[in-house]
C-alpha cells in the first residue's frame, strides 16, 4: 500500500459490451506493444518479453511476467495430471491408435503451423483467470494457452491472435466478443461504456462476491508461488474483506494525453492541431483512449474530469508534448445544524456550494463538501473515521477512502497478539528445542516503517504507550508531523524520523520484546538490506501490509525461513486480503507474523 500502491492500481475503469457476443473489437494494435504484451508480427518462436510498465520496472521477482508464467505452468500441469489420472484409470482397456495420437499431441509443443496465423481470429474456451486478471483459454485439441483480457472462466470468446510465444507455450490475443457466455458472466452489471477497451478494470461483468473469491485465490497462489515455504507453514487465507463502495470509490485519478504527432522525433515547433484524446491507456497498447468519465472515480473526481477536459479544449495549444493531469478529491467538513433547529433560528450562515463541488452527509452527522484539486502542490484533506489527514495533492495516500475505516480498524484489532493467559511460540529450527516459551511482557511500542504521512502511526496511537513512524522521504515525514498535530498527538505519544535507508532502526530505542512493526512498502516490496535490519532488530510481532501480494509473499518467506544472515525468524499467524480496488484484479494483503522464540538445545 504505502508510497506506491494506488498509483499502482489500474488506470480507471473500462466498459461494457452489452450482452453476450456484443463485445467491442479493440483498435488496431501498434507494432510496438505496451505492458500488456506488445505488438503483433514476427515468428513468435524466440524468447520475447513484454516491455515492463513504470510500476514494475524495479520489480525483479513477482512481476506480471512471473505471475503469468507460473499461472500458465500450473494450468498445463493440472491438465497433464488429469490426463494421466484418466489414462491410469482406464489402463485395463484397449488403447486405440487415435488415443495414442491424442496423448502425443498433448505433450508435443505446437509449431507455428499448428496455430492460427497471427492477425487472424479464432474461438477459445476460457478455463482459468490468471492473477494478472487476464483469462487463460485453450482451443480444442491443443495445449497452447491463449492469454485474453475481459473474460471469465466458462466463457467462449472470439479473439484476435497477435503473438505466439512457442517457447513459453502461450499466445497473446485481443478480446473481440463473447460467443457463448459463462454462467458467471452478466454484462448488465457493467457500468462503463469503455469496458473491454480501457486497460483499467477487468471484472465489471462479475458478481461482487465472485470478485472477492477470485482475489482470495490470488493471495493463495501468491504464497504458493513466491514464498518458497512448505504448505504447512502457510495458514489458510481468510476471506477477502470487501469495499463498502464498488463504484465511485477512487479519490485520485491521473488521466493523460499523448503529445502531438511527430513530437517524439522532433520536439521543437510541433503543436496540437486539435484537442488531444484525454483519458487512459487502451488495453495492451501505448495509446491513450479518450474517456469522459470513470465510474470507479468519486463524483467529485468526475466533476474535476469534466472541468479539466473543458479547460484543455481552450488551452491545448499551450502544450507541445503529452502530459498527465491530476484529479484529487478534497474534503471540507462542516457540522450539521442541531436537531430540530434550523440555521435561520440559530443565525448560522451556511454558504452556498461553490461551483464544481459535491455535498454529502456522513453517518456521524457531518456535511462534507467535496471538490477536485488539480494542483499537485496544493494541500488536500480527507477523513478516516475520527482522524484528519492532509497531504500535498500529488503525494501518495490511499485512493479508496470508503474502505479505510474498516481497514484501519482491522489493523488496530489485530496489531497485538490475541488475548490469552500466555502467548507462546514454538521453536522449530534444527538448532532449537521444541519447548514453548511464554511471552509475559506486554507490547507497548509501535514502529511504523514506510510510514508515509502517518496513516498507521496516527490511527494506532491509542493502542500504544509510544509510536515511531520511519520513512526515507523527508517530505512524507513533514506531512506526518503535521497530521499528528492535527489529531492532537504530541511527541509524548508519537514521533517521526526521516531515516537513511541503511539505518532505519538505528534511532529506535524500544525494547524489541515490547515492540510491533508495521510494514507498508511500495509494490517492489522490501529489499534484502531492510529485511536484514528488521531481523537484526527482532520485534516481537510484524504486520506486513502490501499492495503487491506477490512481493509480500516473497518477503514473508525470507522472514519465516530466516534468510540473509543473523537475526530472528518469524511464523505466520494470519493472511487476509482487502479489496481496495473493486472491478479490478488488484488485492491488498495483510500478513501478521510472530517472532519464533528459539531455545538452544543442550547436549545430553
Amino acid at each position: 500500500m504505502a508510497s506506491a500502491a494506488p498509483a499502482s492500481a489500474p488506470a480507471p475503469a473500462p466498459a461494457p459490451a452489452s450482452g453476450a457476443g456484443n463485445g467491442t473489437r479493440p483498435p488496431k494494435r501498434h507494432a510496438q506493444g505496451g505492458g500488456g504484451g506488445g505488438g503483433g508480427g514476427g515468428g513468435g518462436g524466440g524468447k520475447w518479453k513484454p516491455k515492463k510498465t513504470k510500476r514494475e520496472k524495479n520489480i525483479t521477482q513477482g512481476s506480471t511476467e512471473d505471475i503469468l508464467r507460473l499461472d500458465i505452468k500450473a494450468l498445463l500441469d493440472s491438465r497433464r495430471q488429469a490426463s494421466s489420472s484418466s489414462s491410469s484409470s482406464s489402463a485395463t482397456t484397449t488403447t486405440t491408435p487415435s488415443q495414442t495420437e491424442n496423448e502425443a499431441e498433448s505433450t508435443t509443443p505446437p509449431s507455428a503451423a499448428d496455430l492460427p496465423l497471427e492477425g487472424t481470429e479464432t474461438d477459445v474456451h476460457v478455463l482459468e483467470l490468471s492473477s494478472t486478471g487476464d483469462g487463460l483459454a485453450m482451443r480444442p485439441g491443443s495445449d497452447q494457452v491463449y492469454v485474453v483480457p475481459f473474460v471469465v472462466p466458462g466463457d467462449t470468446a472470439r479473439v484476435k491472435v497477435y503473438r505466439h510465444l512457442l517457447h513459453d507455450k502461450h499466445t497473446m490475443a485481443d478480446y473481440i466478443s463473447i460467443t457463448k457466455p459463462s454462467p458467471l458472466r452478466d454484462d448488465t452489471r457493467i457500468r462503463c461504456r469503455y469496458f473491454s477497451r480501457c486497460g483499467g478494470c477487468q471484472f465489471q461483468m462479475l458478481d461482487y462476491p465472485e470478485q472477492l473469491r477470485l482475489k482470495k485465490r490470488v493471495l493463495e497462489k501468491a504464497y504458493r508461488n513466491f514464498s518458497d515455504l512448505s504448505p504447512e507453514l502457510v495458514p489458510a487465507i481468510g476471506d477477502t474483506i470487501g469495499s463498502p463502495l464498488q463504484y465511485g470509490y477512487r479519490t485520485k485519478l491521473t488521466p493523460h494525453f499523448d503529445g502531438p504527432a511527430g513530437a517524439s522525433r522532433n520536439r521543437k515547433g510541433i503543436l496540437f492541431e486539435s484537442c488531444p484524446d484525454i483519458g487512459f491507456m487502451l488495453k495492451g497498447q501505448r495509446r491513450v483512449m479518450d474517456i469522459e468519465e470513470c465510474p470507479i472515480g468519486t463524483e467529485a473526481v468526475n466533476v474535476g474530469m469534466r472541468d479539466e477536459r473543458a479547460r484543455m479544449k481552450n488551452e491545448f495549444r499551450n502544450y507541445k508534448r503529452g502530459a498527465t493531469l491530476l484529479l484529487r478529491e478534497n474534503t471540507e467538513r462542516r457540522h450539521q445544524p442541531k436537531d430540530g433547529i434550523t440555521t435561520a433560528e440559530t443565525g448560522d450562515q451556511q454558504p452556498p456550494l461553490p461551483p464544481s463541488t459535491v455535498r454529502t452527509e456522513t453517518a456521524d452527522g457531518f456535511i462534507d463538501i467535496k471538490s477536485c484539486v488539480t494542483n499537485s502542490k496544493a494541500t488536500t484533506t480527507e477523513y478516516v473515521g475520527p482522524y484528519t489527514f492532509t497531504n500535498p495533492a500529488g503525494s501518495f495516500f490511499q485512493n479508496n477512502n470508503s474502505i479505510l475505516p474498516k481497514f484501519t480498524s482491522y489493523i488496530r484489532e489485530h496489531i497485538l497478539p490475541p488475548p490469552s493467559p500466555t502467548t507462546t511460540t514454538t521453536a522449530t529450527s534444527p538448532s532449537s528445542s521444541s519447548s514453548a516459551v511464554p511471552h509475559t511482557t506486554p507490547i507497548k511500542y509501535l514502529i511504523d516503517a514506510y510510514s508515509g504521512s502517518g496513516l498507521f502511526t496516527i490511527t494506532l496511537s491509542s493502542v500504544f504507550q509510544h509510536s515511531t513512524g520511519i520513512d526515507i522521504a523527508a517530505d512524507s515525514i513533514s506531512s506526518a508531523r503535521r497530521n499528528a498535530t492535527l489529531n492532537g498527538l504530541g511527541d509524548d505519544r508519537c514521533s517521526f524520523i526521516a531515516a537513511d535507508a541503511g539505518q532505519l532502526f538505528r534511532s529506535v530505542t524500544y525494547n524489541p520484546d515490547e515492540t510491533v512493526v508495521v510494514l507498508d512498502p511500495p509494490r517492489k516490496g522490501c529489499d534484502a538490506d531492510f529485511l536484514a535490519q528488521l531481523r537484526a532488530f527482532g520485534p516481537r510481532r510484524v504486520v506486513y501490509v502490501s499492495c503487491n501480494v506477490h512481493t509480500q509473499a516473497r518477503d514473508v518467506g525470507v522472514l519465516v525461513r530466516g534468510d540473509g544472515g543473523p537475526g530472528r525468524r518469524y511464523e505466520i499467524e494470519s493472511l487476509r486480503g482487502f479489496d481496495f480496488f473493486p472491478q479490478t484484479g488488484h488485492v491488498e494483503g495483510v500478513a501478521i507474523l510472530n517472532r519464533v522464540e528459539e531455545t538452544e538445545t543442550t547436549a545430553s
